[in-house]
């Protein structure tokens, strides 16, 4: 039987070789390779021909969302299924309309990445039974809820919201994202306005509570 070739690109050594390990266990997979950055990974898309690739969405070089779009791009013939520990109510759709065929995140079984596997490979998409709910929801929201709906959200509004809770200034986040504080400023008036919150105190609050709930 032809196995599926698998490339893992994940920055955790650890979580990596574990997961290699275990998907040349299985009988209709293998790991053709494996990369722990935003440049191993172009490279080994070269060298080790994957028919799926498993991609971490934070990577210490770049962001495993900016790859997708460029592998979606460069390589349209690789499925990709970002595999995570941020919250799928936020990234998974945001994932899927980089390029990826599938969401994971790294609390579930292994099975769980088999399974995701043979549905992309078979032209399918995978996602949670809870996240498919969500994204129903997401085209037909409820006008009722109060929870804050950060799908709304850019993925800069994202990132600088995120970075807004993990308690960094205006400045220190231009510097971070290599943009002038007036450009961060004018992203803080979009999030209050997206969000509907009302002032940048309800905004900072807004934002720790989220990354405290760890749910980035």
């Amino acid at each position: 039987m032809k196995k599926t070739r698998v490339l893992i690109v994940e920055d955790h050594p650890f979580f990596r070789s574990g997961l290699a390990q275990w998907l040349n266990q299985q009988e209709t997979v293998t790991c053709c390779g494996e990369a722990g950055s935003v440049r191993e990974a172009r490279l080994a898309v070269e060298a080790s021909r994957p028919e799926v690739i498993l991609m971490d969405l934070r990577l210490g070089d770049g962001e495993g969302l900016d790859l997708i779009a460029e592998i979606t791009q460069t390589h349209p013939f690789i499925r990709m299924i970002a595999l995570s520990q941020f919250d799928e109510d936020v990234y998974a759709h945001r994932a899927l309309k980089a390029g990826a065929r599938g969401y994971l995140m790294k609390s579930e079984a292994t099975e769980a990445v088999l399974t995701a596997i043979e549905t992309v490979m078979s032209g399918g998409l995978h996602l949670s039974p809870r996240m498919s709910v969500r994204l129903l929801q997401n085209i037909f929201p409820d006008p009722a809820s109060r929870t804050l709906d950060l799908t709304k959200l850019t993925d800069r509004e994202l990132q600088v919201f995120q970075l807004l809770g993990g308690g960094m200034s205006t400045i220190e986040i231009g510097k971070h994202l290599n943009l002038s504080p007036k450009t961060i400023e004018t992203y803080r008036e979009h999030l209050k306005d997206k969000l509907a919150l009302a002032d940048s105190p309800a905004l900072l609050r807004a934002a720790t509570q989220w990354v405290e709930s760890g749910r980035l």
